[in-house]
């Protein structure tokens, strides 16, 4: 018969934190959010923020201003390069956070620090709510840093042309401000293109040369910063081809199976190792998905795969939706349910099993409806006292006792 601690925790129902996490996750994977959270939202409001930049600083004049630059800069203020190079440079990263850059993701970071510090010691209206708005993309863009994991050619191409472009600006119109302390004098905003790309390359004629202090700092500004730029925007465009061409060598000495009618163990639990042992040394197709590398290491021809057990995007990885079952077996129990709902959401054919390791989690882990549930820890306690006590063990009841059945449990019988 069933203790009534056996029928509490069968009945027990999960913890509000946990069952607000369950929810999140099913509300997340049925909304789709593995295809545009949180990248979208953030690339969305870091483009906001720099057009509501540009509006604050340039407003209504941005036409006036535009037609200034466009005929040589005459009258146009210095002050208003930083929040157009920001506001730009913020416009430009958005469109790299769609990709998921790592690379537009610190771009990112460092713009959002400078506009906020920008509207802190500067005059503009607005500034508190700017500042304010500034910081809390700060915020979100640290809290959503394990999103931004990829080294894309093209974000890494937008990175390295906002970069070249920000400095061809700060350079040309710097030479075009202090144009009186330059020998012959820089008049207008293509002698100034002319000195800055000089510059910039290192190439140095000497027909244009500093006269002032002021002047042969700003130079020396010009040439580090183009050495900086141009050898980090190489990198950034370079090595993500070379990343790439490795990854192509490697994978074609890794032949990984065909993932189809396979079997996933999850965990690196004893049992999932005896599973997926027994499961191989039967002839069976069989995927280990583990959450990092063990430290002993795995065989070169064990087909494996490493990320988040409940990841949706990694669970098809493994092709959990072409699956004949995938064993959830780590050692937390909540974990083996959100896997248990996860492989639910892919609307596959696979069969789901949990194992279960504590007693007291069995009613939750049932719950959430697995096909089996595997609890063999659960009965070494029950056979050691059965043995001790002379009771009868019949194949039967192990059976029973080891694969709790999730479904409509007895009442008060036997389980």
């Amino acid at each position: 018969m069933v203790s009534a601690r056996s029928l509490s925790t069968a009945t027990m129902l999960p913890s509000p934190a946990q069952l607000l996490r369950n929810r999140i996750q099913q509300f997340h994977q049925r909304i789709g959010g593995r295809h545009w959270f949180p990248h979208v939202p953030l690339a969305i409001l870091l483009g906001l923020g720099g057009f509501w930049l540009l509006q604050n600083d340039l407003g209504r004049h941005w036409r006036h201003i535009a037609d200034q630059l466009l005929n040589g800069g005459q009258g146009l203020h210095p002050a208003l390069l930083p929040p157009i190079l920001i506001g730009l440079g913020m416009l430009i990263m958005a469109i790299g956070l769609l990709f998921r850059s790592r690379l537009a993701w610190l771009m990112a970071l460092l713009l959002a620090a400078t506009a906020a510090i920008s509207m802190y010691f500067g005059q503009h209206s607005h500034a508190h709510l700017l500042i304010g708005y500034f910081i809390l993309m700060l915020a979100l863009l640290v809290f959503a840093w394990r999103q931004f994991d990829r080294t894309s050619v093209t974000a890494s191409t937008l990175f390295a042309l906002t970069s070249v472009v920000m400095l061809l600006v700060y350079a040309t119109f710097g030479t075009f401000y202090l144009g009186s302390e330059f020998h012959p004098k820089v008049t207008d905003l293509v002698t100034a293109l002319y000195y800055a790309m000089v510059t910039m390359s290192t190439v140095g004629y000497g027909d244009i040369t500093p006269q002032t202090t002021e002047a042969k700092l700003f130079a020396v500004s010009i040439i580090v910063l183009g050495v900086a730029v141009f050898a980090t925007s190489l990198t950034a465009v370079i090595a993500p081809l070379v990343t790439r061409s490795l990854q192509r060598i490697v994978n074609r000495r890794d032949k990984r199976m065909q993932r189809e009618n396979h079997f996933i163990v999850i965990g690196n639990t004893p049992l999932a190792i005896n599973t997926w042992r027994e499961l191989a040394r039967r002839g069976h197709a069989v995927t280990r998905l583990l959450r990092q590398e063990p430290e002993t290491g795995i065989p070169d021809d064990v087909d494996k795969l490493i990320g988040e057990p409940s990841d949706g995007d990694v669970l098809r990885k493994a092709g959990a939706d072409k699956a004949q079952a995938v064993l959830a077996m780590l050692d937390d129990d909540s974990e083996n349910a959100f896997v248990v709902l996860a492989v639910r959401e892919l609307a596959g054919k696979a069969r789901t099993v949990a194992a279960v390791n504590d007693a007291n989690h069995l009613g939750r882990v049932q719950l959430v409806q697995p096909d089996v549930v595997i609890a063999p820890q659960i009965l070494g306690g029950e056979l050691a006292a059965m043995l001790l006590t002379g009771e009868q063990v019949t194949a039967d009841f192990v059976m029973k006792r080891v694969f709790q059945q999730p479904a409509n449990p007895p009442s008060g019988s036997a389980a």
